[in-house]
């Protein structure tokens, strides 16, 4: 069973408590150091007691969605975490970078992945010092809430599970 517990952030949705605490798998992609780091900082806060999870790092953005992929094959982790910064630069990288890492963590949702999407597209550092820092924005630990209820949904609607027809 599922009970909800209040978050202390009044713009979110309670927070799900579990029975048994889910694992989650933070993919963090460093490009942007000083943010990620603040990103995970917030993600590992928001998760402290509530589950447990585990980091790897990749090199970019685009390589969050397939390294969750690959981890998900595995069925060790019950969720997961992605976290990234995106700043525009001078060229159209940018919104091919936000449209397809965008686009690759849709599709692992839709396939029943439970991901919390905490890659920030920012037209500045500024601008992602802000979201991602613990005590402003925390979009780090908002991904990591994210996932937390997509586990609990999951959780909620998960087709039983034993025989099919007459008793033996």
């Amino acid at each position: 069973m599922i009970e909800l517990a209040y978050d202390d952030d009044e713009r979110g949705l309670p927070l799900p408590q579990f029975a048994n605490p889910p694992k989650l798998l933070i993919v963090a992609a460093p490009y942007q150091v000083t943010i990620v780091n603040l990103l995970v900082q917030g993600a590992e806060e928001r998760l402290a007691g509530l589950a447990s999870f585990e980091q790897i790092k990749v090199p970019g953005a685009l390589e969050i969605a397939p390294a969750i992929q690959i981890a998900a094959n595995g069925r060790k982790f019950d969720g997961f975490v992605a976290l990234g910064c995106v700043i525009r630069g001078d060229t159209t990288h940018y919104e091919t970078v936000c449209d397809e890492s965008a686009r690759g963590l849709t599709a692992l949702g839709l396939s029943g992945i439970c991901v919390g999407n905490g890659i920030l597209t920012v037209e500045s550092e500024e601008q992602g010092l802000v979201r991602a820092h613990p005590k402003k924005q925390d979009k780090g630990g908002e991904a990591a809430a994210a996932a937390l209820h997509l586990i609990a949904i999951r959780q909620r609607f998960k087709q039983p599970t034993g025989t099919i027809g007459f008793n033996k």
